[in-house]
């Protein structure tokens, strides 16, 4: 486990070092000077594809800057907004795309905008290891992810015929499966709370806003969890029908149809060495509803 810790350490300063290397090169590079505007513009376009896009940026905004009524300005915006989303800035690629936005509104390419808006809003959140190591996105906070779903829904309402339409329903479906389990771990914690009518409300949320998506069979299993422990019985089984009907296979029901408890009043209470200890020793590992890799595989 030290090894593992010690490695981890390694290569996160491995990789910060190597980022601020890259920068500091980068930052040493100066924009030439007196270019005309096709030269800056292919210039940039250079910058781009050797993939220089914090280079591309300062061109582009100096040729836009130089000759904002020229015939490369109106692009130059648009791969602006592109170069900071690929140099991993994406509040700058989401501004920027703002900006095109309101400015352009009737822009042939508008569409593009909408669309690189939406990638921003996607991996906004994301830490710089995110992007190299697992990370469960749906413990994190849904707001980018909520925004990322608006920013495509308006793309495919606006240009249902974009060429951008396709990956952006894939990303929205991905996006719903995404927040209707973040919903499912809210609802665990309020398990762990004893907030059990939070638990069943942020389940019946899921089943409202986000069916069909992979969380919905763990949604009724909260709800149906959340009613018995609520004394609500005729709640819970009317969950437990539909659960049944749908979910037949669902790991929450047993053999003989019924309904396996995770939670009870009791598994809130932690035991007298675990309270001494503040929370040391004598852990057990909480119970939850997130039955993703057991129920998937069926």
């Amino acid at each position: 486990m030290n090894m593992l810790v010690k490695s981890y350490f390694m290569l996160r300063l491995l990789l910060i070092t190597l980022i601020l290397g890259l920068a500091a090169c980068s930052s040493d590079e100066e924009v030439p000077q007196n270019l005309t505007e096709k030269e800056l513009y292919e210039q940039a376009q250079e910058n781009l594809k050797d993939e220089s896009f914090q280079l591309a940026v300062k061109n582009l905004q100096l040729l836009e800057a130089r000759y904002p009524f020229g015939p490369y300005a109106e692009q130059a915006q648009l791969e602006i907004i592109y170069a900071h989303y690929r140099n991993f800035e994406p509040e700058a690629a989401i501004a920027a795309a703002d900006r095109f936005i309101r400015l352009h509104p009737q822009h042939p390419n508008v569409d593009y905008a909408y669309y690189i808006k939406g990638l921003a809003n996607y991996v906004e959140g994301e830490g710089f290891l995110d992007r190299f190591l697992p990370t469960d996105m749906t413990m994190r906070d849904p707001g980018a992810a909520l925004q990322s779903f608006e920013d495509f829904r308006q793309l495919l309402y606006r240009y249902p015929d974009s060429s951008y339409a396709p990956d952006a329903k894939a990303r929205m479906v991905y996006l719903r499966a995404r927040l209707a389990r973040y919903e499912i771990n809210v609802a665990n914690y309020y398990f762990k709370r004893g907030s059990y009518l939070a638990a069943a409300n942020r389940g019946r949320y899921v089943i409202e806003n986000f069916p069909q998506t992979p969380a919905t069979a763990d949604a009724l299993a909260v709800m149906i969890q959340a009613y018995q422990l609520m004394d609500l019985n005729d709640l819970a089984n009317d969950s437990l029908v539909v659960l049944k009907e749908n979910f037949p296979d669902h790991p929450s029901i047993d053999d003989n149809g019924q309904f396996i408890d995770k939670f009870t009043v009791a598994a809130n209470e932690r035991s007298l060495i675990n309270k001494v200890s503040f929370g040391l020793f004598d852990q057990s590992a909480p119970p939850k509803f997130d039955n993703r890799a057991e129920y998937l595989i069926r």
